[in-house]
């Protein structure tokens, strides 16, 4: 949940504010009331700002607090220069909000201050209700944890492991675009780091972790050639060396090219993505490390967003097929699909159980394990921030998980690469809407319904916007 900053503005004349100032604390304490019961912390001043040197003062605590996200609330007419007077003093995006209670005009309030914020060009959200309404508490809710994605993006390094691969345009980035834009550094790092390290893992937690996944996937079908314990336990070191480096280097999230060369000469990076986004190891619940198949920095960016968001972890998948009879898309790629997905539980032991790790395909002849798994069904929200000559625009849609009859899902799965994960789709735009327009071959996931904090986040980031529906 989001910090939250709240500043009722009032009356600069005495007597009306000594008149309205009961009122416009007891609206605020609903306000307070209603955002804490659903997890916000927030950070606010009792008394309403009806002078300029309080506005200023007031602005520069809630300031200090750390908010993501400041409130100016209006319960009543306010002078619209201490809102001036506020917003000089407030880094954070802002939210002006104006209590619909009849009585007293505070929507006036609003518009007013609304309007001189809009001629010096300080952006800002609007939103009225009820105090007590759950659906503002919601709206402001979404702002906040937008408002946190955002800001927590800068100061970030992205890793990458590796250059472009295969020639794939839509996975490489410019890092001074990332820095002004998001204020994310990027750190390069060559690939054969990972390789040294993972010589000199521990073979002792390396062994642990085979036999811990031995004991909890499904089945791992040992070939003798493609897939063998030693090769598995290869993609575990390299697991081990990505994470020593991860924290050497101070990586907030990161991505790993592999192809060609480690795919040929090395191993397949499927194990070490999937635990890296995965929220639990053999040691327990961690936190889930963002990282991106083909090193796709725009990607990688994408799942930092959406892990924010949602607080989960992010599928990363190609879009591979459209079965235009059943209208389904099969999102499926060898690389990061976190086993967390094959059930969404929060015990390890349920999402494993319905994984099995096979030995790679051709594509891949350094061999290793395959995490395969079918995505637990659901309510999901795909899309990805993608470039239009040069400039940034975020592509998001809802869409619904499905799960077809087991002979189904065989059938499906022996159409594309039975080996890799698959996630099997319903999306809210046509097919003819998406494979025209959508700008990259890799798309993301996340449970749930959480456009709301992503178009927030679009706003608050100054990038276009662009949602689908078959609407």
């Amino acid at each position: 949940m989001a910090r939250i900053g709240v500043l009722s503005v009032s009356d600069g004349r005495d007597h009306v504010h000594a008149r309205n100032a009961d009122f416009v604390r007891r609206k605020q304490a609903e306000l307070v009331a209603s955002l804490r019961s659903v997890g916000h912390e927030v950070v606010d001043t009792s008394e309403p700002l009806s002078s300029g040197p309080g506005a200023t003062d007031a602005a520069r605590r809630v300031a200090s607090a750390g908010v993501d996200l400041t409130v100016l609330y209006y319960a009543v007419w306010a002078f619209p220069r201490f809102t001036m007077l506020a917003a000089g003093e407030l880094e954070t995006p802002l939210a002006l909000v104006a209590s619909t209670d009849p009585t007293e005009p505070g929507l006036v309030g609003m518009l007013a201050a609304g309007g001189a914020l809009d001629q010096v060009g300080r952006g800002h959200h609007r939103l009225w209700g009820e105090p007590d309404d759950a659906e503002l508490a919601a709206d402001i809710g979404a702002l906040a944890t937008a408002a946190s994605a955002v800001a927590g993006l800068r100061g970030c390094t992205f890793g990458r492991f590796g250059g472009r691969p295969m020639g794939m345009n839509t996975a490489v980035a410019n890092t001074d675009q990332w820095q002004r834009l998001f204020g994310v550094d990027v750190e390069e790092i060559d690939q054969y780091e990972l390789v040294l390290r993972a010589r000199h893992a521990d073979q002792g937690e390396v062994g642990t972790a085979r036999e811990w996944l031995e004991r909890h996937v499904g089945a791992v079908h040992y070939d003798g050639d493609k897939l063998t314990p030693e090769l598995l336990e290869r993609q575990i070191r390299s697991y081990l060396a990505v994470r020593e480096i991860i924290a050497e280097r101070g990586l907030d999230f990161s991505g790993i090219k592999a192809q060609p060369e480690l795919t040929e000469n090395f191993a397949t990076m499927d194990v070490t993505e999937a635990l890296l986004n995965d929220p639990y190891d053999w040691n327990g619940p961690k936190t889930p490390h963002v990282c991106a198949t083909e090193a796709d920095m725009d990607g990688a960016l994408t799942m930092k967003l959406f892990g924010h968001v949602s607080g989960t972890p992010v599928l990363f998948a190609d879009v591979r097929h459209y079965h235009s009879e059943r209208d389904l898309w099969d999102l499926c790629n060898s690389g990061q699909h976190a086993t967390w997905f094959a059930a969404r539980s929060d015990d390890p032991a349920v999402n494993l159980a319905r994984v099995e790790l096979f030995p790679e395909v051709f594509f891949f002849p350094a061999g290793g394990a395959s995490v395969r798994h079918v995505a637990a069904p659901g309510t999901m929200t795909l899309g990805r921030l993608t470039r239009s000559d040069g400039d940034y625009r975020m592509q998001l849609m809802l869409g619904e998980f499905v799960e077809p009859d087991a002979e189904t899902t065989e059938e499906l799965m022996r159409l594309s690469t039975p080996e890799w994960p698959h996630a099997f789709a319903r999306l809210d735009v046509t097919a003819d809407t998406f494979l025209s327009r959508f700008g990259a071959n890799h798309i993301h996931a996340v449970p749930g319904d959480h456009r709301a904090e992503l178009r927030a986040v679009a706003e608050q980031l100054d990038i276009e916007l662009e949602e689908w529906t078959r609407g």
